[in-house]
C-alpha cells in the first residue's frame, strides 16, 4: 500500500529574520495566469510614460569662451578632462566633475581649426589659421613658468584639421593635402593628395590604425593607407561632406556628415552604396562622433540641434535642443558612454545625458532590477501603436518643426512627379533608383 504524505520544509517558506521579505510560492504555468499579457502591457505603457516624464537630458553649461567653440577633444585616459578650442585662438581645458575651466591657453592667432590628444594623454596638438601646428603639455606649467608649446611647426598653408595615431608617435594634418608627421621631425614623413581642393577633416581608424579617411570640399571622401604612398579609393557624393568618424568596434565602418542634411554610414569595402542613410536633420550636419560601444552615434547640425542615431536605423532616437543654443559646430560622446558634449556658436559647451531618462548616481539592487524589467517590457511592446507613439514623440522648436513639414511636402511632390513621369514614359526607360544610391555620384579606385 502506497501512502502520500504531505512534507513541508520550513526553510522554503519561513523567514530567517523579520527583516527578510516574505517568500511567496509561485506557479509559473501560463494556464493559471490568463491576464499576464494585458497586465504586462499596462506596465509597459506606464514605464514608457514615466520614461518621457523623467527625460531631462540637459545637465550643465560650461561657459568661459569669448568666441564660438570650433573644436573639442577628449582626454584618452581621464574621463573628467575635455579640451576645447575657440574661434579667437583660445584653448581651454575643463574638469567635468567640477564643471569648471582649469586652464586657458592663447594657442593661435585666428581660429583653432582642430585639436587632438596624444594616445598616452601627456600632451595634445592644435592647428590654427596662423599656419602652425603646436604641441602642448597636458599638465599646467609650474608656478612662475611660461605657458609655451613643447614644439611648433610652421607650415606653408593653413591646416584645417588634425588627428593623432592611436598607438604610435605619428599624427596627420589636412589642409591643401594630407600630411603625415613624425612627432620628432619638422617636415612631414609623407604627403598624400588626390584632387586639388582643400581637405576639411582627417581621421585615423581606431582599429586598423594605419588607415585614414578624409573629406574634401570637392565632395570627395578619400581613404588612405599609411603604408602606401598613394590613396586607396574615393567616393564622390552629391554634396560636400563636412567630417567623418570611424566606428570604434567595426574596423571597416565609418559615418560621414554631409551638407545635404543627411548622414551616410559606409562600409569601406563597398562604397558603391551606403549601408544606411540617416535622415532627420533639417540643415547641414557639421560634426559626428561615435559612442564607445559603436552601436550609436551623435550628430551636430546647423539647425541648432543635436541628434542621437542608432547605427542601423535611418531616423534618430533622440533630439536635444535649447532656446539659447545656436548652430552646433562640434560634438563628442564621452568614453564612459554616459554623456554627450556639444560646442556651439554662442560660446558655450553643453553637457547632456546620452540616455535622457537615466537616473544618475548609485542605484539600489531592487531599483536596478525594476529598471531592467521595465526595459524588457518596453522592448517587448515597442511596436504596439500606443506605446510607439508615446516613446517616439518629441517636442521640437517651431523652426525645425516647420522645416520638417516643408521637406515632407517637397519629398512627396518629387515622388509624385517621378511616378507621373514613369507612367507616361516607355516601360523600362526610367529605372528605379534606391534612396541609398541616389546620393552617390561615383566611386574611384
Amino acid at each position: 500500500m502506497r501512502v502520500k504524505v504531505l512534507s513541508r520544509n520550513p526553510d522554503h517558506y519561513v523567514r530567517e529574520t523579520k527583516l527578510d521579505l516574505q517568500r511567496v510560492p509561485r506557479n509559473y504555468d501560463p494556464a493559471l495566469h490568463p491576464f499576464e499579457v494585458p497586465r504586462e502591457y499596462t506596465r509597459a505603457l506606464n514605464a514608457t510614460k514615466l520614461e518621457r516624464v523623467f527625460a531631462k537630458p540637459f545637465l550643465s553649461s560650461l561657459d568661459g569662451h569669448r568666441d564660438g567653440v570650433n573644436c573639442m577633444a577628449k582626454h584618452p585616459k581621464s574621463l573628467s578632462t575635455v579640451l576645447s578650442g575657440a574661434c579667437d585662438g583660445e584653448v581651454k581645458i575643463w574638469n567635468l566633475t567640477k564643471r569648471q575651466c582649469v586652464r586657458t591657453i592663447q594657442a593661435h592667432e585666428g581660429f583653432v581649426r582642430g585639436m587632438c590628444a596624444r594616445f598616452c594623454g601627456t600632451s595634445f596638438f592644435t592647428v590654427g589659421d596662423d599656419k602652425t601646428v603646436k604641441q602642448w603639455k597636458m599638465e599646467s606649467p609650474e608656478y612662475g613658468e611660461e605657458e609655451e608649446p613643447i614644439h611648433t611647426i610652421l607650415g606653408k598653408t593653413v591646416y584645417t584639421g588634425i588627428d593623432h595615431h592611436w598607438k604610435e608617435a605619428v599624427f596627420a594634418t589636412c589642409g591643401h593635402q594630407v600630411d603625415i608627421w613624425d612627432e620628432q621631425r619638422t617636415s612631414p614623413m609623407c604627403s598624400l593628395t588626390w584632387g586639388f581642393d582643400s581637405i576639411s577633416s582627417v581621421k585615423f581608424n581606431p582599429i586598423e590604425t594605419y588607415l585614414l579617411g578624409s573629406c574634401a570640399s570637392d565632395r570627395n571622401i578619400v581613404l588612405y593607407d599609411m603604408r602606401k604612398s598613394t590613396p586607396l579609393k574615393k567616393v564622390i557624393l552629391n554634396m560636400r561632406t563636412n567630417t567623418l568618424c570611424w566606428n570604434p568596434m567595426e574596423a571597416f565602418v565609418f559615418t560621414a556628415a554631409n551638407e545635404d542634411y543627411n548622414l551616410y554610414t559606409f562600409d569601406m569595402r563597398f562604397l558603391e552604396s551606403p549601408m544606411t542613410v540617416h535622415m532627420d536633420h533639417v540643415s547641414a550636419v557639421l560634426d559626428v562622433d561615435y559612442s564607445p560601444t559603436g552601436k550609436e552615434f551623435v550628430s551636430a547640425s546647423f539647425d541648432k540641434s543635436v541628434r542621437i542615431f542608432p547605427v542601423d536605423k535611418g531616423h534618430s532616437r533622440e533630439v536635444y535642443h535649447t532656446k539659447r543654443m545656436q548652430h552646433v559646430i562640434t560634438v563628442k560622446w564621452t568614453s564612459d558612454n554616459k554623456y554627450i558634449l556639444c560646442g556651439s556658436d554662442e560660446m558655450n559647451i553643453r553637457l547632456w545625458k546620452a540616455n535622457a531618462s537615466e537616473k544618475l548616481g548609485v542605484l539600489a539592487p531592487r531599483e536596478k532590477a525594476a529598471m531592467n524589467y521595465n526595459q524588457k517590457l518596453k522592448e517587448k511592446f515597442q511596436y504596439h501603436p500606443q506605446i510607439r507613439r508615446i516613446a517616439q514623440h518629441r517636442h521640437l522648436p517651431k523652426s525645425i518643426f516647420c522645416q520638417i513639414k516643408e521637406q515632407r511636402i517637397m519629398r512627396e511632390a518629387r515622388r509624385r512627379k517621378e511616378l507621373n513621369r514613369r507612367k507616361h514614359s516607355k516601360p523600362g526607360s526610367m529605372p528605379f533608383v534606391s534612396e541609398r544610391k541616389k546620393h552617390i555620384v561615383a566611386v574611384v579606385k
